[in-house]
């Protein structure tokens, strides 16, 4: 009999549903937990993207490494998405979504550390969960078993289950961030935005400051003395073609702005609907970030883009471009191709004004 299975019927019996993501480790807890009968009523997908060309693909991008928090964190918040989704008629207050990325031994020496981390994601909280083996002193079945007791651990404390398998090691650090009520407002579309201010921004910053850096500050401070008017810096939180953002992502990105910056957190993707949200406003944009806005395949087609992108018009949008680095060539206002009808929406900033070639993504693989 399984040392589980008290535990799983719980789990099963539960209010609870979700949809559970495990990459590089943690597949027995999913046959653990679908060979206890009644796993209809609790699990509602299990998947498992098991190459790094999978996981790219269901994360919609490369992450910065394979087997992290931050990686698993975002595959928490896709599976809790993705269970909003799939089960339209449970409370999503009841839904979960659970990700587990883990870097175990195997029949070759690995230069890293043996290590896994196990995220949820639920409607007012995500949690993680680190561990980090001590190298050479566990077969790969024994690093399997303690992967697979601290997942069906961490589930049945989201479901409010009693009971625990063994006791918890010194080894394993969790972590808990609670979300603000506006944050939770604002993914169940009950309000547009969260602010930091009371007046509605005029000068917007849109990125994900993943971290905030130099280059960031720079811009601002162009920007500022261009216009004359206040800047926020817009997070969007749920964007089309990226992972939703966990909660201890929003956490983590808003402290960095704690001291007199101002922020708003949107689930507005698009420059569009960014337009629609915040009319009369001037946005800070890169080059690249242009080239995007201008491709015609994030749209139905030419004509469908330019009657979109009309709104810049219509909602008085005005861009400030700054050059970018793409790949090895920069990119400037003056390479970019803009439809005449709304080319007087852009100025920009010549190279000789600004260039910084720093980028978030850098300074993180760097971190790590």
């Amino acid at each position: 009999m399984s040392k589980y299975l008290e535990i799983i019927k719980k789990i099963h019996s539960s209010p609870y549903r979700f949809v559970l993501v495990s990459s590089g480790g943690g597949t027995n807890a999913i046959s653990e937990i679908l060979k206890v009968p009644g796993a209809s009523k609790s699990v509602l997908e299990a998947y498992v993207p098991y190459a790094k060309e999978s996981l790219d693909y269901y994360l919609l991008k490369q992450p910065d490494h394979y087997c992290s928090i931050e990686t698993t964190l975002s595959m928490a918040a896709k599976a809790y998405s993705a269970a909003k989704k799939i089960d339209l008629n449970t409370n999503p207050k009841n839904l979960l979504g659970i990700a587990v990325t883990a870097s175990l031994a195997t029949n070759y020496s690995k230069k890293g550390e043996h290590k896994f981390y196990i995220a949820i994601q639920t409607y007012k909280y995500s949690s993680s969960f680190s561990y980090t083996f001590i190298k050479g002193e566990l077969t790969r079945e024994e690093e399997e078993q303690i992967v697979t007791d601290n997942i069906i651990n961490a589930i049945a404390h989201s479901c409010k289950v009693q009971n625990f398998i063994g006791s918890e090691s010194p080894l394993l650090i969790s972590e808990t961030v609670e979300a603000e009520k506006s944050w939770v407002e604002l993914v169940d579309n009950k309000i547009d935005f969260v602010s930091s201010s009371n007046h509605v921004p005029e000068l917007i910053f849109p990125g994900s400051f993943n971290p905030f850096h130099s280059g960031h500050k720079s811009m601002s401070e162009l920007a500022e003395k261009k216009t004359g008017l206040a800047l926020a810096y817009e997070i969007c939180i749920q964007n089309a073609d990226k992972p939703p953002l966990s909660y201890h992502e929003i956490k983590k990105i808003l402290d960095q702005f704690k001291h007199g910056h101002e922020w708003v957190l949107t689930k507005a993707g698009k420059f569009t609907d960014k337009a629609s949200l915040f009319p009369n406003s001037v946005f800070i944009i890169g080059a690249d970030t242009l080239t995007r806005i201008l491709d015609e395949k994030f749209y139905l087609n030419r004509q469908d883009m330019l009657n979109q992108l009309d709104l810049f018009n219509s909602h008085n949008i005005n861009f400030l471009v700054f050059g970018r680095k793409i790949k090895s060539n920069f990119i400037s206002l003056d390479s970019v191709s803009i439809p005449e009808h709304i080319a007087k929406r852009f100025s920009g900033f010549g190279e000789e004004i600004f260039r910084d070639d720093i980028s978030s993504s850098s300074i993180r693989k760097e971190e790590n």
